[in-house]
């Protein structure tokens, strides 16, 4: 998924579907994106960044929320896939879901059909109820890996030393070596970099996260909005 700005329309684009609410969207919003290796702390910076007066919108969130029982993806993916993809209460097994749907490309571009609209409309309606003016970042992990910064008005990376990462993770209870191997997958710090308009370091303490979360949120203000 990715997006187009402009002052009268905003689009969230996927490989089978296009949502346009220029009809019903007509304020103009700052678009910011906000990526970050597994690890680096990038919900820290959603968080700070929130407490600022940004409306954050969470690309992985959205996904888990138009899966849950009683949405109409869930009922088309179990439809497509098979029943045998819910858990008892309803709810989705991600991992028997990705057992039948990463097998092909026929497969995965089915599971793309279903969920991708769902996740743009979702998004779109999100956009559509930020206050006018407003500047909403859109937490993306895999902005890099799509090659979508040029989609923003700006890209925030949050970047932190491997080390510190690997030790987040371990808190979390991911073993390290699954940690490497998850961190080996995504995009390089350099990668990121070159999509950023800003770098947070976010391998120290609080207070110069915040410090440098405040020198950011500052120069977003400065950003034209139209």
């Amino acid at each position: 998924m990715f997006l187009g700005r402009s002052k009268r329309t905003l689009r969230v684009y996927s490989p089978k579907a296009t949502t346009d609410l220029a009809d019903s969207y007509n304020r103009p919003v700052l678009m910011i994106g906000l990526t970050g290796g597994i690890g680096a702390g990038k919900s820290t910076v959603a968080e700070l960044l929130a407490g600022r007066g940004a409306v954050v919108i969470d690309a992985d969130q959205i996904a888990r929320d138009v899966v849950t029982p009683g949405q109409p993806a869930l009922a088309k993916l179990a439809e497509r896939f098979g029943a045998d993809i819910l858990e008892p209460d309803g709810s989705l097994n991600r991992g028997a879901l990705a057992a039948k749907a990463f097998v092909s490309d026929d497969t995965r571009r089915d599971l793309e059909a279903i969920t991708h609209p769902a996740i743009g409309e979702e998004f779109l309606r999100q956009v559509a109820a930020a206050p006018a003016d407003a500047v909403v970042v859109h937490d993306v992990p895999l902005l890099a890996e799509k090659l979508r910064g040029d989609n923003y008005a700006a890209v925030i990376v949050v970047e932190a030393p491997l080390e510190v990462r690997l030790a987040r993770l371990e808190r979390r209870g991911v073993p390290r070596d699954d940690a490497q191997r998850r961190i080996a997958l995504q995009a390089s710090d350099g990668e990121r970099r070159k999509v950023a308009t800003w770098i947070v370091d976010n391998g120290g303490d609080m207070g110069a996260l915040e410090a440098r979360v405040a020198e950011v949120w500052q120069a977003i203000q400065t950003l034209p909005r139209s």
